[in-house]
């Protein structure tokens, strides 16, 4: 593995030539959220692929965690991933900017532990109440980070809408060997004190966009998505919603009775459960929950389409989407996974 240039490198967008500055041993997407610079991104350590842009000029290495989430293809095509790339020279970069958060700070903060509650044997739904006077500003989608000792970092998107000001709800599935998540289904009680940094994420809902939404989650990916509806809902957005959701059994499916509470406040809601591993009285969609997406849809380029999920749903459907012409401008995604370490530099700006 190649040693980092020690030196500062000026990194440029090429689309509006917009310039910010690496400091020795930075991430590209470390360097560039530190001035304002809102680049995409998601899980911050090489496994997702949110933060890929193009080198058009310049090198960079590798320093902390390979690019796992590149194929041969995007190697070929001069693919870098900016949430792990430092610069080694002067570069320039085609890649996107997201204005829309642009404006919302983010901020460290604590949170009392409102409520605990068993959605199924090994996903808990946490309420956290916030700070008296103050509010968590964020798009519906994002995530936060739980701050744990030793500067780690747990990321959990966010299933409460930004309506709601004295609480933000978090969607906690069990990991085994998973220290919070372990702490969560242990010992955690009501009235414990956490500290989270947020909003943080490029993955959020497009209020403005006229397109019909097609969404797909796998098990808690489910979470951002229940914000991003109830936030449509509260806008008076009625564009035709279709939700996929794949879980492994029927009693994985832990929020029906909301979905059917959605069924009935939108007027043209679809939902559409897919099981991996069913009981034989299963009657519903069975498979990948990617493959259901694609056989109901032929032609999917005029849609504004939104997935979460684990890596291996992500990286398969965004393969599979593209190759069904869908635009990178139109396809939005969220990937979560017990992961390496985020780099230590990357934590001063903010799954």
């Amino acid at each position: 593995m190649s040693v980092p240039d020690p030196k500062s490198h000026a990194v440029t967008l090429s689309s509006s030539q917009r310039r910010f500055d690496t400091r020795p041993g930075e991430t590209v997407l470390a360097a560039a959220l530190r001035q304002g610079v809102i680049l995409p991104y998601s899980c911050k350590n090489g496994t997702c692929a949110s933060c890929k842009c193009r080198l058009v000029t310049g090198r960079v290495a590798y320093p902390f965690n390979p690019p796992l989430a590149l194929t041969d293809d995007d190697l070929a095509d001069g693919q870098v991933l900016a949430c792990q790339a430092t610069a080694e020279s002067e570069l320039t970069l085609e890649a996107r900017e997201i204005e829309q958060i642009a404006d919302l700070p983010v901020r460290m903060m604590p949170a009392r532990v409102e409520a605990i509650d068993d959605l199924t044997p090994d996903v808990r739904r946490l309420r956290l109440k916030l700070p008296r006077g103050q509010r968590l500003q964020f798009l519906a989608g994002q995530y936060i980070d739980i701050l744990l000792p030793g500067g780690k970092r747990r990321a959990f998107s966010i299933a409460s809408t930004p309506a709601e000001t004295d609480f933000i709800e978090l969607h906690v599935k069990y990991v085994d060997g998973g220290g919070f998540t372990g702490h969560v289904f242990g010992d955690m009680t009501p009235g414990e004190i956490v500290r989270f940094e947020g909003p943080l994420g490029t993955f959020f809902v497009r209020l403005g966009s006229p397109r019909p939404i097609l969404m797909m989650g796998g098990g808690t990916g489910f979470a951002p998505l229940k914000a991003m509806i109830e936030d449509l809902l509260a806008a008076g957005d009625d564009r035709p919603i279709t939700l996929y959701w794949g879980v492994r059994t029927e009693a994985d499916l832990y929020a029906r009775a909301l979905i059917a509470e959605i069924a009935e406040r939108h007027h043209d809601f679809r939902f559409v459960p897919v099981l991996s591993e069913p009981d034989d009285d299963w009657e519903g969609r069975t498979g990948f929950v990617h493959e259901a997406l694609l056989a109901d849809h032929r032609n999917l380029s005029a849609y504004e389409i939104y997935m979460s999920g684990p890596p291996i749903m992500v990286h398969s459907a965004r393969k599979a989407l593209l190759a069904r012409g869908v635009s990178e401008d139109h396809l939005h995604y969220d990937s979560f996974d017990f992961a390496p370490d985020v780099p230590p530099q990357d934590t001063d700006v903010g799954n």
